[in-house]
């Protein structure tokens, strides 16, 4: 949601704590042709709390990428979340687009933890208020500057451009809205689990009403099969991938025991929402993220919320050609680069 100019293509690539992901794509003009995927792991200690650790494996994984896939365009989306960025909904007297560019910095100094001159800033004016029509509601995006410059600085050891920074829960929105019809009085709960952050984001008619992240996720499966199973984090990953593949009840038990701390989690932030909600709540969540297809997940999560849950297609509704692309390849993968495609749909000089 930050930075640049001109309505050029970027190739998304989603910097997660567990590995890297590539999309390209072509815009049809009303739909989307998928033209590159691809995934590289990373391992455990480059991506640490949101931060940058490890530059060069991230580097040479971007560029790994960019050389199999044979990627030649060089501007790049990525998102950021969880301690790396602040969102916020502010209700601010009503004014033109160009008037409140002039005051944002000003007016954002009330909600912003850190010196506004340390922070990359951006907003999005929502609606009208509509208990004061003189005023509107603003949706307000910051980030550390230091956080920014870190990755601007590994695209550019890739050979790359970064033009666009977003925020994953926007993104997870963006890759959802082109591929899943929903009517416009629907709320629905977009929720991605990655390896260590959960993105919350509840959604009507393109809105994003609450927004939450969460320090949990996929890594905590990992954790708790070491722990409880006394295997190494290689081995624990392993099962914890494979699970499916097993009849091993002692994996099963830790793994939905995790699943039940994970669907509390859910349960806790859907229930925040509702609460302060006059109307609008949630008819339905779909989930995204590598967690979402682990073992029992969704039955858990439904279970939890008592209202339905679906899994995020992110190809649904994107055209490609199947000598280039295995469906059922696509289907496996499809949770894992929900935000990638969201990236990928992002244009140089977004707002």
């Amino acid at each position: 949601m930050f930075l640049f100019s001109k309505k050029k293509e970027v190739i998304g690539i989603d910097i997660g704590s567990s590995s890297v992901k590539l999309i390209q794509l072509k815009d049809l003009k009303g739909s989307y042709q998928l033209l590159n995927a691809g995934i590289i792991a990373l391992p455990p200690e480059a991506i640490v709390d949101n931060t940058i650790m490890d530059s060069l494996t991230i580097v040479n994984a971007i560029k790994s990428l960019v050389t199999s896939l044979g990627v030649k365009a060089k501007d790049a989306a990525c998102s950021i979340s969880g301690n790396s960025v602040i969102i916020r909904k502010i209700t601010l007297p009503m004014m033109p687009v160009e008037e409140l560019e002039d005051q944002i910095t000003w007016e954002a100094e009330q909600y912003i933890p850190f010196d506004i001159n340390d922070v990359n800033m951006d907003f999005q004016i929502l609606s009208p208020d509509s208990i004061d029509p003189s005023k509107m509601i603003v949706l307000l995006v910051a980030s550390k500057r230091d956080i920014i410059n870190d990755y601007v600085a590994v695209f550019n050891e890739a050979g790359m451009a970064l033009s666009v920074v977003d925020v994953d829960s926007f993104a997870v929105q963006n890759a959802f809205e082109i591929n899943h019809d929903v009517g416009s009085e629907d709320v629905v709960a977009l929720i991605n689990i990655g390896a260590s952050v959960m993105n919350i984001n509840v959604v009507k008619d393109g809105i994003s009403l609450f927004t939450r992240d969460v320090q949990v996720g996929g890594n905590l499966y990992t954790e708790e099969i070491q722990k409880q199973l006394g295997v190494s984090s290689y081995d624990a990953e392993s099962m914890k991938l494979l699970a499916s593949e097993t009849n091993d009840p002692e994996l099963f038990e830790v793994l939905v025991k995790v699943n039940e701390t994970i669907s509390q989690e859910i349960r806790r932030s859907l229930d925040f929402y509702n609460s302060t909600a006059s109307d609008d709540r949630i008819a339905k969540v779909f989930v995204s993220g590598g967690s979402s297809k682990g073992y029992k997940f969704i039955e858990s999560v439904g279970d939890k919320v008592g209202i339905p849950v679906e899994t995020i297609n992110p190809f649904a509704k994107l055209k490609y050609n199947e000598k280039d692309f295995d469906p059922e390849y696509l289907q496996e993968i499809g949770p894992l680069m929900t935000v990638t495609v969201g990236l990928a749909i992002r244009r140089v000089g977004d707002k």
